[in-house]
């Protein structure tokens, strides 16, 4: 039975593992064929083998989201092996740390928003390009809850993810009429790497986990299904949203 991405290519950043990996083999199990892409190579060269071995079709490019030519490389060489590019998800991403305003330096700040902001606005100029060459496609951007409120403990976090919700809003404007549809996904508290140390502080956990309607954390599979009918002709009249997928903690 045919997938919903059935016979698409899809590119996604920061596939070597949490969201990014779920996402991957979603996305290969719906009919895709797929770029992994990421700075961690033993991590995205994992997600392209557990593909092979459950009958998908991958690839494996190392890219750091934050090199203008390497993100552009990195595009043209999936079109090369595949053919063209149908749909893209930006994930890559980091956590920063969990500091109060005044205390965060300059250079931590700068390296969460370069790699959280500006590595998805290459990564969208780049692949709006060729979407613009072949008639359309769809991008998911990867935001999260702390974009469209307030983070307690990782200030330029929540700048860059609202960020990443303000640039997807406008993009999706300017390009929707090219047959390019974009749209944003807003995780809770997902069970990744990136949220272990938070999960793991018994008096954070506590109170997070209270602000979640269904009383539990997500698996990173969640938001992947959500990104993928988002990528998908499923959702064919749908863009520009910031879809929150976080068990009820905005309510």
């Amino acid at each position: 039975m045919a997938g919903i991405l059935d016979e698409k290519i899809a590119f996604i950043t920061g596939g070597g593992s949490g969201i990014g990996a779920a996402t991957a083999k979603i996305s290969a199990r719906e009919g895709a064929r797929v770029v992994v892409a990421d700075m961690d190579d033993e991590g995205g060269q994992r997600t392209v083998s557990e593909i092979g071995n459950a009958g998908g079709e991958a690839l494996f490019i190392h890219v750091d989201v934050t090199d203008e030519d390497g993100v552009r490389s990195a595009i043209q060489q999936t079109v090369e092996h595949f053919g063209r590019l149908d749909c893209a998800v930006n994930n890559a991403g980091i956590g920063g740390e969990s500091r109060l305003l005044v205390d965060y330096s300059r250079e931590a700040w700068d390296r969460v928003l370069a790699i959280n902001l500006t590595g998805v606005w290459l990564c969208l100029q780049a692949e709006i390009r060729q979407m613009l060459a072949t008639g359309g496609g769809s991008i998911v951007n990867m935001s999260s809850g702390a974009g469209l409120s307030g983070h307690p403990y990782n200030p330029p976090y929540s700048a860059s993810k609202h960020g990443v919700i303000g640039i997807t809003k406008s993009a999706a404007i300017q390009y929707g009429s090219s047959g390019i549809r974009i749209n944003a996904v807003c995780p809770g508290v997902i069970e990744t790497p990136m949220a272990a140390p938070m999960i793991g502080d018994p008096e954070k956990s506590e109170s997070l986990l209270g602000r979640h309607a269904l009383g539990r954390f997500g698996k990173p599979e969640e938001v992947g299904e959500a990104v993928a009918w988002l990528c998908s002709d499923a959702a064919s009249y749908v863009t520009g949203i910031a879809m929150p997928v976080d068990a009820g903690y905005l309510a």
